[in-house]
């Protein structure tokens, strides 16, 4: 039996309030990017922020999660920990926000450049946001399966000569910070759940400029390539409606 929540109008409502504000910081937090701002900074404004309209940042003490934000730079994939590192031009940032509002949940994420930065940097940034693009655009086909968004993804990366992480994946949203199903963004030998109205989840690709592995450091949080190749993510949470798919991570 599927263990995928089917949301009401009024969850979906709410979430969409939820994934609103997670815009609206992700927004702001990208607009401090610049060289001599530290990943801590951008920490500090987005856990202000967040309380100050309401809500809570879902990403402090998830887990054991020390910070409200991740700031993931270069070749760090993901779940980076915000502390005094300074951006310096060149580089680029993932920003991950999630908020929690009323209950629920909405999440997002950007890349962004510190300044000038490389062509192969602007080019994986470019892959990864086309790839969210066309994960979400496979969600109003009829008949559509969860699996089929992967396959686009990894399709686009390929073609480019870039690679998808494989090891974390997007995920259904709501009460919970992550639900069922899980949204992988590689192709898989079998078909996943049919994609039918009422269901909220994010889709969130992390593609690599090398090699697809990573791995963890001893703060049991911070991933990065295997190859110190840059890494790039961008991430939305979407609602299928009637209609089709819904981004709800939009200011």
């Amino acid at each position: 039996m599927s263990r995928i929540r089917i949301k009401s109008a009024k969850e979906i409502a709410l979430i969409r309030d939820s994934s609103r504000l997670s815009a609206e910081i992700l927004q702001l937090a990208g607009e401090m990017v610049k060289p001599g701002i530290t990943t801590d900074e951008i920490n500090t404004f987005v856990h202000d922020y967040t309380v100050k309209h309401g809500a809570v940042p879902s990403p402090l003490n998830y887990n054991g999660f020390p910070k409200s934000v991740c700031t993931s730079v270069n070749d760090v994939v993901t779940h980076g920990i915000p502390d005094n590192y300074v951006l310096k031009k060149g580089d680029i940032i993932n920003i991950d926000v999630t908020s929690q509002l009323k209950g629920y949940h909405g999440d997002c994420s950007a890349t962004f450049a510190v300044g000038e930065i490389s062509e192969e940097a602007k080019e994986l940034m470019q892959c990864s946001l086309d790839c969210l693009d066309a994960g979400i655009e496979v969600c109003a086909l009829p008949q559509a399966r969860i699996s089929d968004i992967g396959a686009v993804i990894e399709d686009i990366a390929t073609e480019r000569d870039f690679t998808v992480v494989r090891d974390y994946c997007g995920h259904g949203i709501g009460r919970q910070f992550h639900e069922e199903p899980l949204v992988l963004h590689y192709r898989q030998n079998r078909p996943g759940p049919v994609i039918r109205e009422g269901m909220v989840f994010t889709i969130e690709p992390m593609i690599n400029a090398g090699d697809w592995r990573v791995r963890t450091l001893d703060d049991g949080w911070t991933v990065l390539t295997v190859d110190g190749s840059l890494s790039a993510q961008y991430e939305h949470t979407i609602a299928i409606t009637k209609n089709g798919p819904e981004i709800l991570t939009v200011v």
